[in-house]
């Protein structure tokens, strides 16, 4: 839906005005563009003068494939077939070559943690001579990168692994919709099929494990030509899917290789207690969903389609298994609990160094557990504190992606107060009933019982269960407290 009453005026000051409640950092110090300039001009490796020599693997076929328009391009991918099964070969920005441990780089970086992203601007991790320029997997460009060997079976199951520092070329910057396009018309070339093949067959081994992801819509906020905003609900690609496939891979390697040296990084999530499991198959049965007792929950909710509204509803209590993740460190013992329930296996980030600050870290001991090496002093003397740093930039990142989207959703919404709107209850608790608007994109609350935050009125309304369609009258906007107020209609 595009916008044509909120001048643009006012969502650069509402986009400025949350910036400053959640401190949203700005411009770079100067020392740090500074720090960022040279060592984009000094090249690879010039934080160590004992750096070991990069394999030169700039004839290796990779290409990047991201959103359009990215500059900030983590990763590059390479395939080919190996006998009956497959070559993979995954090249991660190494960030560390140009960041030196304790510098004004580094610690601006952990001061981040991660970049935020705002629909009219970014706040990158790293300085653009780093992150959209020296660092990033450009195309054409010789760049010193974290290179996987992945080998495996024509099952998709893992035979070898080789991980090195090395210089690569990436041959061509492509996006989603590009790739995914020419799959379906068939005019993709050899290595874009052979990440649907391994994407695919990731998907099952991920199946067999009883690692689960869920396809739920969404919200995206798109800044319009004319500097206003638009709100869209947006399933992923399934060459999204193949593409995380082969991050969640590189992740799951990387984390077994730190668990068998004893001393690593971890981005937990711990299981769910059974009682989630009993109400969400309560939650089925009140939805009218078949969910046989013999069927797991990653197979129940995989199968789950986001167009029925009941499935839609039941999806989004689903999406409570999959709250708590954080960060593990550990150096000697292994963690307690070392599983991330979702992926069903350990797992770490290590694919985002430019736009994460842990995976900077994480890459540097698995260089080394993979040479049989002990981590570097500067990386080892960091885990301890990047649990707790990740946890506090994660946490600002969510609280600025709703306030933004809040925000977008009042100024949508702010000329058509009075007007009635078709929506789905996709959940309801503590007084509140969440809704999914149809058309435009906005997830609101409605008061069921005289309690809640975003909704208001008083209302003990049967119709607000979960999956119900409604009809519901917008009664207010406030864009300066980026609320919207729902009653039934």
């Amino acid at each position: 839906m595009h916008l044509h009453v909120t001048p643009p005026a006012r969502f650069t000051e509402g986009l400025a005005t949350i910036r400053a409640e959640l401190g949203v950092p700005a411009a770079f110090p100067a020392v740090v563009e500074a720090a960022a300039e040279a060592a984009a001009t000094r090249g690879p490796d010039g934080v160590s003068s004992d750096a070991p020599a990069r394999r030169d693997a700039r004839a290796v076929d990779l290409v990047t494939i991201d959103p359009a328009g990215s500059r900030d391009l983590d990763q590059a991918f390479g395939a080919e077939r190996r006998g009956s099964g497959y070559r993979v070969r995954y090249a991660i920005a190494d960030v560390a070559a140009f960041v030196p441990a304790g510098g004004a780089l580094d610690l601006e970086a952990r001061s981040r943690g991660v970049t935020l992203y705002l629909p009219d601007g970014r706040a990158p991790l790293y300085p653009h001579a780093l992150g959209e320029g020296a660092a990033s997997l450009l195309a054409e460009q010789d760049r010193p990168a974290v290179l996987w060997t992945l080998d495996l079976d024509q099952r998709g199951a893992v035979e070898d692994v080789r991980v090195e520092r090395a210089l690569v070329r990436s041959r061509r910057q492509l996006d989603y919709r590009q790739v995914q396009a020419a799959i379906d018309d068939g005019s993709a070339p050899p290595a874009w099929w052979l990440l649907r093949e391994v994407g695919l067959l990731r998907e099952e081994v991920e199946r067999a494990r009883g690692g689960v992801s869920l396809n739920l819509p969404d919200q995206h906020v798109d800044q319009q030509s004319d500097g206003t905003f638009a709100l869209r609900y947006d399933g992923p690609l399934p060459v999204e899917g193949w593409n995380e496939q082969v991050s969640l891979l590189t992740g799951i390697v990387a984390a077994e290789l730190m668990l068998d040296a004893g001393v690593g990084l971890l981005r937990t999530l711990p299981p769910a207690g059974p009682e989630v499991f009993a109400e969400l198959r309560e939650s089925a049965g009140a939805l009218g969903v078949d969910w046989p007792a013999d069927t797991a929950y990653p197979d129940f909710v995989r199968g789950l389609d986001p167009r029925h509204p009941a499935e839609a509803a039941l999806m989004t209590q689903a999406a409570r298994v999959l709250r708590g993740a954080s960060y593990v460190a550990f150096d000697g013992e292994r963690p307690d609990q070392p599983l991330h329930a979702a992926i069903a296996s350990p797992y770490a980030h290590v694919t985002a160094p430019l736009r994460r600050l842990a995976d900077r870290f994480a890459n540097e001991v698995v260089l080394a557990v993979a040479a049989g090496r002990r981590p570097p002093a500067w990386a080892l003397d960091a885990l301890p504190e990047l649990p707790a740093a990740m946890g506090q930039s994660h946490q600002r990142e969510r609280a600025l992606d709703r306030a933004v989207v809040d925000f977008v959703e009042a100024a949508v919404l702010a000329h058509r107060v009075g007007e009635v709107f078709e929506a789905v209850v996709t959940a309801v608790g503590r007084g509140r009933a969440n809704v999914q608007l149809r058309d435009p994109a906005v997830l609101a609350t409605v008061d069921v019982d005289g309690g809640g935050e975003r909704g208001g009125g008083a209302h003990d309304d049967p119709a607000l269960v979960p999956g119900r369609e409604v009809r519901l009258r917008l009664a207010a906007v406030d864009l300066t407290a980026r609320t919207v107020t729902f009653t039934p209609a």
